[in-house]
């Protein structure tokens, strides 16, 4: 067999269906967020970008720089290995303090990123409880799948952000033990799940909560706890998930739950045990970021305008977006070759960065643009985007495309 060949089809047969994944060169420049440098082949130009994660501009925060510096300075690059052998570092032990905190949780254990987290945490519980089934929002990310899957544990998948298919589903599994694995905010989609009313279902069948807030924490809540937060039930929940890579601006995960659940997944976890640690650098800017948002909500209520602007112009534009009640703006192609276009275009002729979202992120008839307006991108930014897009829709007739 020709491996290259095979490789090199496979390859080919995913461009010509519009899904080959192509990633912009992009260089970020401190104090500058959301603009960036996008190298290509024959030059540079400057960029809006129009998809971080980095929510709330915090990776480019002052005090958060100042404080990873200083961790540099003060302990070097590395962890010096994995926690159980030489990489536990103080500045570890401080953030899953301040992680703890964060959820009003006994415990918190850090992880090398989100992924990481669900997919050791769901793979360690669904293999060591006895005879235990894991019950899955058939929308749940691919991390979560992963975890269950690896588990070997049987699953069952209720239908998206149904309460009474749960209810069913549960019941169905009798007195064995159970675990439901959901998301407070889906990132493609951006709508947010009924958490309470879950809640009240796995409580009424003695099973245990499972959340990831990847897309929550830092954003929604008094303190940036999240939805749990926010709705405040962050008491009923057995284990909230959450990232440090996305609202916070740093890189990596972290589970947060009683001080018995957390150390069952440090003890078992293989995803935990055999991982270099983050370096003690990263956790330092984590739990300054973390700090921060705890005690202003300023950049959550800045960003919270420009969400709403965007959409107000996009209305008035006439262009469809998928409508929810978070910070995310799916703009619907339905086509992954033109939503690629489309993405190409606003990045050549307008200097607007937005990544095409296609299968298998989501399914395939979906694609989409998705935009995450920051509390850093002006009115202005906002203008100009609602005018590239609208100049776009009628030159390629994508309102009737899509409609």
């Amino acid at each position: 067999m020709s491996f290259d060949s095979f490789f090199k089809d496979q390859l080919n047969q995913l461009k010509a269906d519009g899904n080959y994944r192509y990633f912009a060169d992009l260089e970020r420049s401190t104090g500058k967020f959301p603009r960036a440098t996008n190298h290509f082949d024959g030059g540079k130009r400057d960029v809006t970008v129009w998809c971080s994660n980095d929510y709330l501009g915090m990776g480019q925060h002052p005090k958060v720089i100042a404080s990873m510096q200083e961790a540099v300075g003060r302990c070097g690059t590395g962890a010096g290995g994995t926690r159980n052998i030489s990489g536990t570092n103080h500045d570890h032990l401080l953030l899953e303090k301040e992680l703890a905190d964060l959820h009003g949780k006994s415990d918190a254990l850090l992880f090398t990123s989100g992924y990481v987290s669900n997919w050791t945490t769901l793979t360690t519980l669904g293999s060591k409880i006895p005879n235990v089934v894991i019950l899955s929002d058939s929308e749940n990310h691919a991390s979560m799948i992963e975890g269950i899957r690896h588990s070997k544990a049987d699953k069952v998948i209720w239908q998206h952000n149904n309460v009474k298919d749960l209810d069913r589903k549960l019941s169905a599994c009798g007195d064995r033990p159970k675990i439901v694995a959901f998301e407070s905010v889906y990132s493609m989609d951006g709508d947010i799940a009924p958490m309470a009313a879950i809640i009240d279902v796995c409580e009424k069948h003695g099973a245990l909560t499972y959340v990831d807030e990847v897309h929550a924490v830092g954003m929604y809540g008094p303190r940036g706890g999240g939805i749990s937060e926010r709705e405040g039930l962050t008491d009923r929940i057995d284990v909230i998930e959450g990232t440090l890579g996305k609202a916070f601006g740093c890189v990596g995960g972290y589970i947060t739950g009683s001080s018995e659940i957390c150390d069952f997944i440090r003890s078992f976890g293989s995803g935990f045990i055999f991982t270099t640690a983050l370096p003690p650098a990263v956790a330092a800017a984590a739990r300054t970021s973390v700090a921060h948002l705890k005690a202003s909500n300023t950049e959550r209520l800045g960003q919270q305008t420009q969400v709403a602007r965007l959409r107000a112009g996009l209305d008035r534009a006439g262009i469809p977006h998928m409508q929810n009640d978070s910070h995310i703006i799916p703009v619907m192609i339905k086509d992954p070759v033109k939503t690629k276009m489309i993405a190409d275009y606003l990045m050549d002729q307008f200097g607007i960065y937005v990544q095409p979202i296609n299968y298998p992120t989501v399914p395939k008839g979906t694609e989409r643009l998705r935009f995450t307006p920051s509390p850093l991108h002006s009115d202005a930014d906002i203008d100009h985007l609602v005018s590239a897009l609208s100049s776009l829709w009628k030159q390629c007739a994508i309102s009737r495309a899509v409609a």
